[in-house]
């Protein structure tokens, strides 16, 4: 059996690699979404527009 330099296997790192990039794929959704809210509802939920957009976000499809 195969197994990388770490010692876990092929599907556990392919899995990994999936979850991490779902996750991602969520934040951006996320952020995409928080966007859409005005100034002073992002700053009472403790974010700021500068913030969610260095994270990234998905605007298209809103």
């Amino acid at each position: 059996m195969a197994t990388t330099t770490k010692g876990r296997g092929f599907f556990r790192n392919a899995v990994d690699a999936l979850v991490e990039a779902r996750t991602r794929q969520a934040a951006r959704y996320v952020n995409g979404a928080l966007l859409m809210l005005d100034d002073e509802t992002l700053k009472a939920s403790g974010y700021s527009r500068e913030e969610l957009r260095r994270n990234g976000a998905i605007t298209a499809g809103f």
